[in-house]
């Protein structure tokens, strides 16, 4: 089953940081989305105090935040699961966030024929299918997964 997180305010690059860390940390949770609008291009002339384009650090592994976090995307196995999370929101998002589960799949987990047109013959991994970012290239949507 899939749940979306959706704050009541876009989070920042360190809130975001944070949740991720303690949210993959719980064992049910199998995969995590963020999702959100991309950061914007000009962003590389501001002072680095308003930079929010970063590299977090997830669970030892350095990923590039490419988007501001508006809403996250979740796969779990057990329902149960949920009150754990919603504490480690309350914890990370104190203004506030909702945590829906109306739709059965928030993260796409069948290959489409987008997948084909995108990324051509290349092997896409069954894991990445539903993370990849659209409007990337292959190689710098996969680049986490080649360093393992």
């Amino acid at each position: 089953m899939d749940i979306e997180i959706f704050p009541h305010r876009i989070l920042g690059s360190d809130t975001t940081e944070l949740l991720l860390n303690e949210l993959e940390s719980i064992d049910d949770v199998q995969r995590t989305v963020i999702h959100g609008p991309r950061f914007p291009k000009g962003e590389a002339t501001l002072p680095d105090k308003y930079k929010e384009r970063r590299v977090i650090n997830i669970n030892g592994e350095d990923v590039v935040l490419q988007v501001k976090t508006a809403r996250i995307f979740i796969e779990l196995t057990m329902e149960s699961t949920i009150k754990e999370i919603e504490e480690v929101c309350k914890k990370h998002i104190p203004f506030g966030f909702d945590i829906n589960q109306d739709r059965a799949n928030y993260i796409r987990k069948h290959k489409t024929v987008t997948d084909r047109i995108k990324y051509g013959s290349a092997d896409l991994p069954d894991d990445l299918v539903g993370m990849t970012d659209q409007y990337s290239d292959f190689e710098k949507s996969c680049e986490y997964y080649q360093k393992r």
